[in-house]
């Protein structure tokens, strides 16, 4: 048992390391299970499109309003105490959701504005959730604890959660919520455990638009971490514009239904099992600029190779590379800005790249939505292909940047520290 627990977190993460993985764990099982049960709640509810897809841009919203704010609070308050009431706040709205089920009262309006308050407390709990992990965990060691966390996501949240959500909506209605509140508790608890550094947190002197003024400064003025900003906000643009209509293309160009649709998502989850399970050669052995490089190329190539084919078989082939690429992808990025952004930034600095995650999909799922409904649903794949291969060729150089400002502050820590 000890030798398992010390393969899944390294006892040199240290013993609140392991307690916030196991939080970030058992949430994600919880996030998982509403992942399904959430959709089938909103289409049990109605069949009109424009209130379903109103269901998924309520869940957004709070992040374009709220996000840099709570960005701002990560930074100034008790970054664990936040975390702990916005998961009590979460448990709150779920039991209300399931009240409402259980007394037939639930309509479209009930479940439209949980939603939209769902959205508002991850706007505030996901941002303060970013900033834990690179307060227990030294430079050199944030690959690979990121690498555990995003572990738990793929998991839980990707393979283990939306079955069981299924099932469980399927035995009755208010299950999942129920499961969900089990979990997020659970969570809680385990967040008790954790005991965090000072980070320097401002209180309330200055004016919340300073502190973000303050905070999209140093990131503006740091080349790397800037470059990083937008090559992750242009690229999800050119993802949301594909993915917008991948339940579209599933059908209508690879001939998948229900059940081959729920495949693309199992295939990109195994992709995720195979980019956990390589991270730390990766890490050991290549530079993080070619592990960049090389993750961009794949997604480029992924829009292609989606726009061209239409076999199944080959189009889930490709989901499982572009899985393993997201894993890994999403684990270099997240290293490479917490190693360079300082702890008092991390709040403002991690809300800036979280907006432009949410800002760039929701308006390429916009335009992907308008270019297909022009020249068909694997337009938007060549829209994502040509507008991922221009981006690329303009940020090629600058990933070196990225990498080498990473490693030099890997590389930094030990002295720094000692």
């Amino acid at each position: 048992m000890h030798r398992f627990a010390e393969l899944i977190a390294p006892s040199r993460l240290g013993r609140s390391f392991r307690w916030l993985l196991a939080s970030s764990w058992v949430t994600n099982l919880g996030d998982g299970i509403t992942l399904a049960a959430g959709p089938l709640l909103v289409a049990s509810q109605t069949h009109n499109p424009l209130t379903v897809a109103m269901a998924a841009f309520l869940l957004r919203l709070p992040w374009l309003l709220f996000g840099l704010y709570a960005g701002v609070v990560a930074d100034r308050l008790n970054r664990r105490l936040i975390v702990i009431v916005t998961g009590l706040l979460r448990v709150a709205i779920l039991l209300l959701l399931v009240a409402s089920i259980l007394t037939h009262r639930v309509d479209i309006a009930v479940v439209l504005a949980a939603l939209f308050m769902f959205g508002v407390i991850e706007a505030f709990g996901d941002t303060t959730t970013t900033t834990l992990l690179p307060m227990l965990v030294d430079k050199p060691d944030l690959g690979i604890a990121n690498s555990r966390a995003m572990t738990g996501v793929v998991v839980w949240n990707q393979l283990a959660g939306p079955p069981v959500g299924a099932a469980l909506f399927a035995v009755g209605m208010a299950l999942p919520f129920v499961s969900e509140s089990v979990c997020v508790v659970a969570g809680v608890l385990l967040i008790t455990k954790v005991r965090l550094p000072p980070h320097g947190g401002r209180g309330e002197r200055a004016r919340v638009r300073d502190d973000i003024r303050e905070g999209w400064r140093w990131l503006w003025e740091h080349a790397a971490v800037r470059t990083l900003a937008i090559t992750i906000f242009t690229f999800n643009v050119t993802f949301g514009a594909a993915w917008s209509v991948l339940v579209l293309y599933a059908r209508e160009r690879l001939g998948m239904g229900a059940l081959g649709f729920g495949l693309i998502t199992t295939a990109m989850a195994v992709g995720g099992l195979l980019g956990g399970a390589s991270y730390g050669w990766l890490e050991r052995h290549l530079r993080l600029g070619v592990i960049m490089r090389g993750g961009l190329i794949i997604e480029t190539l992924t829009h292609l190779a989606l726009a061209l084919t239409r076999s199944a078989w080959f189009a889930l082939i490709v989901f499982v590379i572009f899985g393993a690429h997201a894993f890994i992808w999403g684990t270099t990025s997240t290293s490479v800005r917490q190693r360079a952004v300082p702890a008092h930034f991390q709040g403002r600095v991690g809300s800036v790249y979280l907006t432009g995650v949410v800002g760039g999909i929701v308006i390429g799922s916009a335009l992907g939505g308008l270019v297909a409904s022009v020249w068909g649903v694997t337009a938007p794949f060549w829209f994502a292909f040509a507008g991922s291969a221009i981006i690329l060729a303009l940020i090629w150089r600058s990933l070196l940047n990225i990498a080498h400002a990473d490693e030099h502050a890997r590389a930094s820590a030990p002295a720094a520290a000692a």
